[in-house]
């Protein structure tokens, strides 16, 4: 039972069926390790327990569960069709020239050739520069040093991925 003091939308997931709050986490990060963590501390009082709760799950991400998450991702400058969240986080490519998503769609396949997945940033609130530049920095990375930044980065959609779970309206 969750206290009155938790907000409403994440006292409703609190008392979401397990495979049903299963189901929600792995919408939010398709890392099977990581929403099965996020189920087992269970319930949450507050927002910040629950992002406390995703930083240790994300910190604990083996390189499989890391490749598992991203796997979730569609490249930057492509959001999945249909997909309402890929195309609101993504949306600062939204408007970007064509010689822009052409460079961007360049470095994203040298990007996933040199690493072996998807370019992954958290683009909410990114223009599409700011996107292709980060690219441009991060494609010359060593491949652990990359791998530690793609965790932060993964770490950073989640929250704003648990914040809209927990905040939308029944």
């Amino acid at each position: 039972m969750t206290s009155t003091s938790t907000p409403s939308g994440l006292a409703r997931f609190n008392d979401l069926e397990d495979s049903a709050a299963f189901a929600t986490l792995h919408e939010a990060c398709a890392s099977a390790a990581w929403a099965r963590q996020l189920l087992a501390a269970r319930p949450y009082a507050t927002l910040e327990d629950l992002y406390a709760a995703s930083d240790a799950a994300m910190a604990e991400l083996t390189t499989a569960d890391l490749e598992e998450a991203m796997a979730g991702h569609p490249p930057i400058g492509r959001p999945r069709p249909g997909d309402p969240a890929s195309a609101r986080e993504q949306r600062g490519m939204a408007g970007a020239s064509e010689e822009l998503k052409a460079e961007m769609l360049e470095l994203n396949l040298t990007y996933q050739e040199r690493f072996g997945h998807v370019f992954l940033i958290c683009a909410t609130g990114r223009t599409g520069e700011q996107m292709r530049d980060a690219a441009r920095e991060r494609i010359d990375n060593a491949p652990e040093k990359e791998r530690e930044i793609v965790r932060t980065e993964l770490g950073k959609i989640n929250r704003i991925r648990l914040a809209r779970l927990v905040e939308e309206d029944a």
